[in-house]
């Protein structure tokens, strides 16, 4: 029997590799070779349904299968969002997720199917739409440093209306009130129409909810606006000062909408679709879309949206444990 030639083996093996490595290619290369599922934890037509629908078409034209939307609603989106992360995680299922079940129902819900950050692997922040403080029309003050002062004069004596327990709206209240050292009333509604129609009225002195539904009345005189909580001023209300021009440096508040995929799916995959996210956020045809919703583009990498994710969470539990919201 010959005896073996084993560098020959070895250069044998090497090259074998080398050939296997060179054939079998990453995931990003195969991936999409079917339709992808973007499930949408809401119903349809609410803000983060559009909003998908139209990144859906951008995907599905950039990588070459359809991105069909599904909607998942109930239990403030985490039905939607346990259905994605019990999924493959083969980039077939793809969550389009809001500050809610990114975020913050982590600190509110007693029993959830998911973590945010155990159960996701992120991939792009896609918008912002910044939470705008508004008055009632006839309110003894014109700017958030006006009711700050009138609030101090005359503790609980205001009202503020938010669009549900546990909403951005109601916990941008509480770190309002917290940061600036006063007392308001509270009091819940469902959804932004019957804010506008108290305030309007005169019934309530505050509303504190997304941009979108309040720019109109704002623009119309119908009810006044005191500041934006956003990091800096929104172009189609040019005039009203952001939160921190107000004298709270700092303050946020955002509802915010995200991609992301189930835990450990590959980082090619995640890749891929965070180009093709980033290059459609720079498109001013994006922007101005998304204006219309009062939200304005975001974009980073996916290590960018887990850091956000991390400093939300951060931000909003001692809030949330303050004003003792659970469900």
């Amino acid at each position: 029997m010959r005896p073996v030639d084993r560098r020959a083996v070895a250069s044998g093996l090497l090259a074998a590799g080398l050939w296997a490595a060179s054939a079998a290619p990453g995931h990003a290369q195969t991936w999409p070779s079917r339709p992808v599922t973007m499930v949408v934890p809401f119903t349809p037509g609410t803000t983060s349904d559009v909003i998908a629908r139209s990144l859906a078409q951008e995907l599905s034209a950039k990588l070459g299968q359809p991105f069909v939307v599904e909607n998942k609603g109930g239990a403030g989106g985490n039905i939607g969002a346990a259905f994605v992360a019990r999924a493959p995680a083969d980039g077939y299922t793809i969550l389009f997720a809001t500050t809610g079940q990114a975020a913050t129902n982590k600190l509110m819900y007693k029993q959830m199917e998911f973590d945010p950050q155990r159960d996701f692997t992120p991939v792009v922040l896609v918008s912002k739409a910044p939470v705008i403080i508004t008055a009632r029309p006839d309110a003894p003050y014109a700017s958030l440093k006006d009711f700050i002062a009138y609030a101090k004069a005359n503790p609980n004596k205001t009202t503020a209306g938010f669009p549900g327990n546990g909403t951005l709206g109601h916990i941008t209240g509480e770190l309002l009130a917290r940061n600036a050292g006063i007392e308001i009333a509270k009091a819940q509604y469902r959804g932004s129409a019957a804010i506008l129609t108290d305030l309007v009225g005169g019934h309530i002195d505050l509303g504190m909810d997304s941009l979108a539904a309040y720019v109109p009345f704002v623009i119309d005189g119908k009810i006044k606006a005191l500041a934006i909580a956003s990091s800096q001023r929104w172009a189609k209300l040019p005039n009203v000062p952001t939160v921190a021009e107000s004298g709270l440096p700092g303050f946020e508040a955002s509802v915010w909408y995200a991609m992301l995929l189930p835990a450990k799916a590959p980082a090619d995959i995640a890749a891929r679709l965070n180009a093709v996210t980033n290059a459609w956020l720079k498109d001013p045809k994006t922007q101005e879309f998304l204006a219309n919703f009062g939200a304005v583009t975001a974009g980073g990498s996916p290590d960018d949206l887990k850091a956000f994710t991390q400093a939300e969470i951060d931000k909003w539990g001692p809030i949330v444990k303050a004003a003792n919201i659970s469900f």
